[in-house]
């Protein structure tokens, strides 16, 4: 049993609310750890640290807050194996992935912010003006439980290096990583109170947060239900807001593609981390002549993709986060079979031999009407919805047919027109042709995805305020 039940405030591991909350594994349904169940005392205990902090780390110099980060760096790198293995056991992500992107992502993350503050710190002068950005003060960074550290590492890196001080609230959900991040932030020596870990209920502990006086800014990565709440309370203390929010993408194959792989390389983006990502391609658009030739290639592909022990390297889906997910996710399977989409794949029986824990079959669903629930609703969990377009303007109609707008894909054999459909995308992201994720380039969305930016030099103007100062 991992007895993670104290928290971190003002630089030490401190006790709060007697009460915990248990961590479950969720390929075996067993309990493996604890976390404190904090209170509104405890978020104002580490908001008054992180308000205590803030004049003296506002204050250091560039180099000096990369040398913070570089420890932290250092710190992490050295805990990578023990990450991977802790997200495999309580987010249930497959070792291949929680070592490829769980546990090596936030490092890239931390590394941006160094080589940013490596670089000249930008002033401008405009007539009699001169233009300054300043530390925006203190941060409420709440973060999600499927990718945990990496969406801590890319709030607080870039506030630390601002000059900001943070006070970190994880999901409770999936949060055991989190405190090996924090053990690396003990032993990198910050300053008292420039970061600060608190755990519990987003109803008790992110809304103290959110509410509170002395919070300047809040980072909020989950729901839309979720951050349209931290909009509501934040706006009345008119404090600064990020959201990043859900994700309905659209991954279109013109006719000109080259299917086999657009098709392979579509499936697997959709179920990465069992289907639980925000920038999944879950509607896949294809011409419709070609439609029941990509539906054999989906099935092919989607059926390659056996749920199994997380821990084995071999295994490339694993269960689904919690009991609750699990059974959100089976509603909308129903929903799709009810709904009149053609099960292509899956479904909602338990995979073969996974008498435990709370594993999804990979689903495939065919003819799906754009409207429907199923390509309206982000599902969050292994499920993929294969929508016929007649023309290329259709497909466009289509893919922007969506109340979120963060990611998407497109594919053609020409990339001028692929990238001339991109443009037109209504999406913070879009890849063509299978380009590679940046971590150095912004990433946000439109619509209902949310506010701002995170990641690369706009990821760092969140946390910075601008000031004219005439000469």
């Amino acid at each position: 049993m991992i007895d993670r039940s104290a928290m971190y405030i003002d630089g030490a591991w401190t006790s709060g609310s007697t009460a915990t909350i248990a961590v479950e594994n969720p390929a075996t349904e067993e309990v493996i750890g604890v976390v404190a169940n904090g209170t509104a005392a405890d978020a104002d205990r580490a908001v008054r640290a992180a308000r205590n902090a803030f004049p003296g780390w506002a204050a250091t110099s560039r180099a000096e807050r990369a040398h913070f980060l570089s420890k932290l760096h250092e710190g992490l790198e050295k805990r990578a194996q023990a990450i991977a293995e802790v997200i495999a056991t309580d987010v249930g992500t497959p070792m291949r992935i929680a070592s490829r992107i769980q546990a090596a992502l936030p490092l890239t993350d931390i590394r941006s912010y160094i080589d940013l503050l490596d670089e000249e710190e930008a002033e401008e002068t405009i007539g009699n003006s001169l233009v300054v950005r300043e530390p925006a003060g203190v941060v409420a960074a709440i973060t999600p439980w499927n990718y945990p550290l990496h969406q801590i590492a890319c709030k607080i890196a870039p506030a630390l290096a601002a000059g900001c001080t943070v006070v970190v609230k994880p999901s409770e959900v999936a949060p055991l990583a989190v405190y090996l991040l924090f053990d690396a932030i003990h032993d990198a020596d910050f300053p008292p109170g420039v970061v600060n870990l608190i755990s519990g209920y987003g109803p008790v502990i992110g809304e103290a947060l959110v509410s509170h006086p002395e919070v300047d800014v809040v980072s909020f990565t989950g729901s839309v239900r979720g951050g349209a709440r931290v909009a509501e309370l934040a706006s009345r203390s008119i404090k600064r807001v990020t959201l990043e929010l859900g994700g309905k993408s659209a991954n279109v194959i013109l006719d000109d593609a080259d299917f086999a792989t657009a098709v392979k390389v579509g499936v697997a983006n959709a179920f990465l981390n069992a289907g639980q990502t925000c920038t999944a391609w879950t509607r896949m658009l294809v011409p419709v002549d070609r439609h029941e030739e990509v539906v054999e290639l989906a099935k092919a592909a989607a059926e390659s993709f056996s749920p199994g022990d997380p821990l084995d390297p071999k295994t490339k889906i694993g269960p689904l986060v919690s009991r609750s997910q699990r059974d959100q996710v089976r509603d909308f399977i129903r929903k799709g079979i009810e709904g009149g989409a053609r099960l292509v794949t899956g479904g909602l029986d338990a995979p073969d031999g996974s008498d435990r824990g709370y594993f999804v079959r990979p689903t495939v669903f065919a003819d799906v009407e754009p409207n429907s629930e199923i390509a309206q609703e982000e599902i969050f969990g292994p499920v993929l919805s294969i929508i016929p377009y007649e023309d290329e303007a259709q497909a466009l109609d289509i893919a922007n047919n969506s109340s979120f707008g963060l990611h998407g894909a497109v594919w053609s054999s020409d990339q001028g027109r692929a990238l001339a459909f991109a443009r037109q995308v209504r999406t913070g992201q879009i890849d063509i042709n299978g380009g590679a994720f940046n971590p150095l380039a912004p990433f946000g969305g439109y619509k209902k995805s949310g506010v701002g930016r995170e990641l690369g030099r706009l990821g760092l103007d969140e946390f910075l305020e601008t000031k004219s100062i005439q000469l």
